[in-house]
């Protein structure tokens, strides 16, 4: 095992480049510049790529730059969904926070793992990136004269392919992008989480849920709610009855019900009516309960 040496300059970027935009996404007086969303794109399509394939691959004779470039973006697609699919089975869901924080933590972990197996090599074998000396390759091909047509050729259509990658980055950057609108609503149980609903009632008691409704429909909307129990209409405070709820604000409030009639496994349905359609609901949720007789 060699000794202790200082972090390699990739694994070092890549550390700083995942800890830059978690501050920035992170800070809110940050997080609404351009700069976030410019590191947001490396942080989604390379550097969890990168540090995984240094991780498998800490040998200089492993892998050829290109192959790493190439194997760094193609397992950074793989990882972001699959940490995706994974946050979805979780109460935080497929949101920015928990992804970009569980996207960072899995980064680092692989830097630090990666950093270690390099220091089991001997200096020689270590995979680096020699960035002066790449700095110099490239400055040198690009004002220098090419060997052949052929060359001449690949360098422009990769010069061609950096420009418009380039160009495309700048536009999902500069160019806002409107989302479809929607509306989020649902029911939470009594702990305010989306588990440990009550579904078993003796007849006479009460139970608590949370409604929840969040606005993404880009204006203010109006809406109106109705619970209902084996198709009959439950009562609901005001405050439920009648929505009025602004663009991009969430209202969560605590509902009580005492089923007043036994039976198993009937319908409790909460039903999102919006301001242009009274009749048929624009959103649905249910629940089946259980009813028992009082003791």
């Amino acid at each position: 095992m060699a000794g202790n040496q200082k972090f390699p300059s990739d694994l070092l970027l890549v550390a700083g480049l995942v800890i830059l935009t978690d501050i920035f996404v992170l800070i809110p007086v940050l997080s609404g510049s351009l700069i976030r969303t410019a590191l947001g794109l490396p942080l989604i399509l390379f550097l969890p790529g990168y540090a995984l394939i240094a991780m498998l691959f800490p040998e200089k004779s492993g892998l050829e730059g290109m192959e790493r470039i190439a194997l760094s973006v193609a397992m950074s697609v793989s990882i972001v969904s699959l940490i995706g699919l994974a946050l979805n089975y979780t109460s935080w869901g497929i949101k920015e926070i928990p992804l970009i924080t569980s996207i960072s933590i899995f980064t680092l972990i692989m830097l630090a793992t990666a950093y270690v197996r390099r220091n089991y090599l001997p200096a020689d074998s270590k995979f680096d990136v020699p960035f002066k000396d790449l700095a110099i390759t490239l400055l040198s091909g690009i004002i220098g004269k090419p060997e052949s047509k052929t060359e001449k050729n690949l360098r422009i259509i990769l010069a061609l392919s950096f420009l418009i990658l380039i160009g495309t980055g700048v536009y999902v950057v500069l160019v806002p992008q409107d989302k479809e609108p929607y509306t989020e609503f649902y029911v939470l149980g009594a702990n305010g989480t989306a588990n440990d609903y009550k579904t078993d009632y003796i007849q006479g008691e009460s139970g608590t849920y949370f409604i929840g409704i969040t606005n993404n429909e880009h204006r203010t909307m109006d809406y109106t709610m109705e619970v209902r129990l084996k198709n009959q209409s439950l009562p609901l405070p005001e405050n439920l009855q009648h929505i009025r709820l602004a663009n991009n604000k969430t209202l969560v409030e605590p509902f009580e019900i005492t089923p007043s009639v036994e039976g198993d496994n009937m319908k409790l349905e909460f039903l999102l009516f919006n301001e242009t359609e009274k009749n048929i609901p624009y959103k649905d949720l249910r629940l089946w309960i259980n009813v028992g007789e009082e003791v």
